[in-house]
């Protein structure tokens, strides 16, 4: 698929829907190239703040989803992953927190408004754990097309709503065990 029409998806059905906003949000301007617009393109919520946010800004910004994102953390940490480390690059990427299993990143969590970005990097031995397992075919369509890096395959999704966890569950269980 080409870049210029490829879409984001949503997880939200799981089956995944591809979604594009119909309009940029207030104060977003779109790249000029239009490989690079998607679901990086939905800004993180702390973009120009420098100091770490508080939960209840993070609630705040995520509004409904908010219940997913507790849920996500508290099941995250079940799982003995530790969910304090909070990061930020630069003021004008915002803020993540990044889960950790001892020095080990497994995901990254971006608050978005009004959803959360959910960032994965796959070595080749999840990405081939995953297409074994029985996800929904979108998603498994999305890890075919995600970008590689040198440190492995990079795939991003959107939650909004505590239904669209289980495809990342799924999906950290298998970098657990890879």
């Amino acid at each position: 698929m080409d870049w210029h029409l490829r879409s984001t998806w949503n997880v939200s059905d799981l089956g995944c829907v591809p979604v594009l906003p119909k309009i940029a949000p207030a104060g977003v301007n779109w790249p000029s190239d239009s490989r690079k617009k998607g679901i990086m393109d939905l800004p993180n919520a702390f973009v120009g703040k420098k100091s770490q946010p508080t939960s209840k800004e993070v609630a705040a910004a995520l509004g409904p989803a908010a219940v997913a994102w507790n849920e996500l953390t508290a099941w995250l940490t079940a799982q003995g992953i530790a969910c304090k480390e909070w990061q930020s690059i630069s003021p004008k990427y915002g803020w993540s927190l990044r889960p950790k299993l001892k020095a080990r990143t497994i995901l990254y969590l971006s608050p978005c408004e009004r959803c959360l970005r959910v960032s994965f990097v796959l070595s080749d031995k999840a990405v081939a754990a995953a297409r074994a397992r029985a996800l929904p075919k979108n998603l498994l369509a999305e890890i075919a097309q995600a970008r590689r890096y040198a440190e492995g395959t990079g795939v991003r999704l959107i939650v909004k709503e505590p239904g669209d966890l289980a495809s990342i569950r799924e999906l950290v269980s298998i970098k657990l065990a890879s």
